[in-house]
């Protein structure tokens, strides 16, 4: 465990005027707080906040931020006043720790809206101060590093969340190492079976080419040497992660991936990259289209260098990284290479307008209140590629890699987008889902009172956009369903001697509605056309509903309960509704253990998706229901899964027999051999639940020859 002694000597040697008084402070009070408590590895809970202002005082940050790191589960963890932290340590030391602090006190309907406020409320306060992300990445990455203590049904989605959530906001910020150090880790505990197969084969391929990597490393040295180029050569490998995801995208075997090692040149300054980029093409040859110029044309994130691919001294493809010590500092630490400890919270104006997508975020972000759609725009703010186009005035507009005229055209102004019919890119018209690239210039056609496509929703890629979409489909939407569900609730309170119209004006309906948690009677209403309650749910909650009435509610429940006697097979129940056709999509394949939840189709019933199913969140959020697995109900469901294999005699065989020895049924099967004997099968299998398909997939990577196996998300 790490000596507060150590954090306050990081500190000195990097800022000599820090104000130790209050870290040495923050430490005495949270050992206070913490005192008793320990952690689940068995180690005192104050190891934790000491490994977290370790980790930021190794990154150079103010003492506030390392304050704030020592302090930052006082408020969750040690029921610790709001005031008494900030008149203790001040209102910028309080304003830190309570965006790190989890809402573990509030009281939310799902895991997923818990992690979706959660996370929303680290975006505003990330807005606010960026110094909040930064505590909570060094939290974030000592419980990743002390995973394993964790319960085994914890540990994978911990280490999901992380994937996708912080390992890409530390991208955006340019944290790298922080990046790939989580990435990592959440990989070995998402896919340990991968990990541990990549991990055994770079330790294997680093034993093999220790001489080639410094005999390539020699070579670069020398060159730069006889130019009279004074710098520093690393060699280094790629991290397992990146490997995986690049076999995964690219449909390569380990072998293939020909930048595991890449190597790095630091030099002094700007020209002098330049000068060893053009001794590095005059040494070897470059591969075409694999140059990228970072430094003139900087990422978003501030990140520079010269990347170049280049054919080595062995004839194999060498990846070749140039910068200076600025820029390599810059890429190693990101955002926080640019806080300035000696000016309290602020970072330079580069800086500021470098992340100012943190505020955009925050404005995307603020309308959406369903979990699901949320995570989806918040995944979709974070994806770092970027294309940058022109107006017809000449305005450059930034957008995602991918985006289109329709994305362009709500990122000039919700109006033009609604409006949109038609646009012209360097003076041609194209279709209105044609990606667009950097330096094109882009003009939106529009149409007085036209109105946005929902079939817009499948290739936009801004969040502005869809949330625009969705909000007239929603609008559009809720019209129909209020007039539908009055004209349902009429004529049900009809049948049931009930004047609805007369009832919907009393204290009486005031208070079903409120009962049924909707702010106004259009929104209960609006529900009973959705389809999430019925009229009769609302005629069972007035108490002067005749006695005939009860007696054919009865009835009816007794209908509903010999209805579900029969049907045993669906495997899902549906929060709050009790009799409802049940069907699982075919886009996702949910199985028992993933999580799941159901979107009401008008004459299907209930369709289930996977939570994080592409289509689920491209639909209208009113519709969905809370569902959960019957697990009493011995059931199986069908998964396809792809296999990619060496061929060989008796492959086909051996994957079967592995399938069957699990008591798995093959609903279907195809196989593509390729022209370099290596083959891609196709199966659809019966699964009971993720846990069973984990097992049989671990046993078909032990088949010979067999490289890799992944479940797909489509039939």
């Amino acid at each position: 465990m790490i000596r507060i002694n150590d954090i306050l000597d990081k500190i000195t040697d990097f800022n000599p005027e820090a104000d130790l008084d209050l870290i040495e402070r923050a430490y005495v009070y949270s050992a206070r707080v913490h005192d008793g408590q320990v952690r689940l590895s068995g180690e005192p809970y104050l190891s934790h906040p000491l490994e977290v202002a370790g980790i930021l005082a190794g990154m150079n940050l103010d003492d506030v931020s390392v304050a704030s790191g020592l302090l930052h589960d006082v408020l969750e963890d040690g029921h610790v006043s709001v005031d008494e932290l900030g008149e203790m340590f001040g209102q910028e030391t309080l304003h830190i720790v309570s965006g790190v602090t989890k809402l573990s006190r509030l009281k939310f309907s799902s895991s997923q809206a818990r992690q979706a406020e959660s996370i929303r409320k680290m975006i505003l306060a990330m807005a606010d101060d960026i110094r909040v992300i930064l505590i909570k990445f060094a939290d974030r990455l000592h419980n990743m590093r002390t995973l394993e203590f964790q319960k085994e049904h914890k540990r994978a989605r911990i280490a999901q969340e992380t994937m996708d959530i912080y390992a890409p906001i530390a991208s955006r910020l340019g944290i790298y190492w922080i990046k790939q150090e989580l990435e990592d880790i959440s990989f070995q505990y998402i896919e340990p079976e991968e990990f541990n197969r990549i991990k055994k084969r770079i330790r294997k391929d680093k034993d093999a080419r220790k001489e080639y990597v410094e005999s390539v490393r020699d070579i670069i040295q020398k060159e730069m040497d006889s130019a009279g180029l004074k710098c520093l050569v690393k060699g280094r490998y790629k991290h397992f992660y990146s490997i995986y995801n690049k076999m995964l995208t690219q449909n390569l075997d380990f072998e293939e991936v020909y930048d595991i090692i890449g190597f790095r040149i630091i030099l002094d300054t700007t020209p002098q990259c330049y000068e060893a980029l053009g001794l590095i093409h005059a040494l070897w040859q470059p591969v075409a289209k694999k140059f990228k110029d970072y430094i003139a044309v900087p990422k978003a994130n501030m990140y520079q260098s010269l990347h170049t691919t280049v054919i080595g001294p062995f004839g194999e493809r060498v990846e070749i990284q140039i910068r200076t010590k600025e820029m390599d500092e810059v890429a190693k630490s990101g955002i926080a290479a640019h806080w300035s400890y000696k000016e309290g919270k602020s970072i330079d104006e580069k800086a500021n307008t470098a992340y100012a997508w943190i505020q955009n975020l925050v404005e995307n972000q603020e309308n959406f209140r369903d979990p699901g759609e949320f995570m989806e725009n918040v995944r979709i703010d974070l994806f770092p590629d970027e294309i940058y186009v022109f107006t017809p005035r000449g305005e450059i507009k930034a957008l995602p890699k991918g985006a289109t005229p329709v994305d362009f055209a709500y990122l000039i102004h919700s109006e033009v987008g609604n409006q949109c019919t038609g646009a012209k890119v360097n003076g041609r018209m194209i279709p209105l889902n044609t990606s667009l690239n950097t330096g094109d210039t882009v003009e939106v056609m529009t149409t007085k009172g036209h109105n946005p496509s929902k079939d817009w929703l499948n290739f936009v890629k801004t969040v502005k956009a869809r949330s625009r979409i969705r909000h007239w489909i929603k609008t559009q939407e809720k019209e129909r369903s209020t007039s539908l569900g009055r004209e349902m609730c009429e004529k049900a309170f009809r049948k049931n001697n009930l004047n609805f119209i007369s009832l919907s004006k009393t204290e009486e309906m005031k208070a079903v509605v409120k009962e049924f948690n909707f702010k106004t009677l259009d929104d209960m209403i609006a529900h009973v056309g959705y389809g999430k309650i019925t009229p009769l749910q609302i005629i069972g909650k007035f108490t002067a509903t005749p006695e005939k009435h009860e007696s054919d509610e009865s009835i009816l429940n007794r209908l509903i309960g010999r209805v579900k006697k029969k049907k045993t097979s669906d495997g899902v129940v549906v929060k709050g509704i009790d009799d409802i056709l049940i069907r699982f999509s075919k886009c996702c394949q949910p199985v028992p253990g993933d999580q799941i939840t159901g979107y009401i189709t008008r004459g299907r019933g209930v369709t289930i998706h996977r939570y994080n199913c592409t289509n689920i969140l491209k639909l209208s959020p009113e519709r969905r229901v809370e569902v959960e697995w019957d697990k009493t109900l011995p059931e199986t469901y069908p998964v396809k899964i792809r296999i990619r294999s060496q061929d060989r005699f008796g492959l086909l065989a051996d994957i079967t027999a592995t399938i069957s020895k699990h008591s798995s049924n093959i609903i279907h099967a195809n196989t593509e051999t390729n022209e370099d004997t290596g083959v891609n099968m196709y199966f659809t299998i019966a699964v009971e639940d993720t846990e069973h398909l984990k097992r049989i997939l671990s046993d078909i990577r032990k088949v010979k020859y067999v490289h890799d196996v992944i479940r797909l998300a489509s039939s």
